[in-house]
């Protein structure tokens, strides 16, 4: 009757133990790299500067003219500038 007792019911570790490895898994494949990658991209869009030139989400290229500390203007062709929030640059071009 005791051995039946004991070995009847599992602990609470093994119906948690799926639980703990299902969000081990999440966190290694999905929230590390994202994380990673965003640092990434707010450390790009900290260091640009004036005569950088850029690809905008929209895909529009073009040379920063002007910095402030929320928008730049492009010069995407003579005499035609555009003003566009920081977070619209997708990526510098080298």
């Amino acid at each position: 009757m005791f051995l039946q007792a004991a070995t009847g019911a599992p602990g609470i570790i093994q119906l948690l133990l799926p639980f703990i490895i299902m969000f081990a898994v999440f966190y290694f494949i999905l929230l590390r790299p994202q994380q990673a990658q965003q640092k990434k991209r707010k450390e790009m869009l900290n260091s640009l500067k004036q005569g950088d030139k850029v690809v905008t989400v929209g895909g529009i290229l073009g040379e920063i003219v002007a910095l402030r500390e929320d928008y730049l203007t492009l010069k995407i062709a003579d005499n035609c500038e555009v003003r566009i929030s920081r977070s619209g640059v997708s990526s510098v071009i080298e």
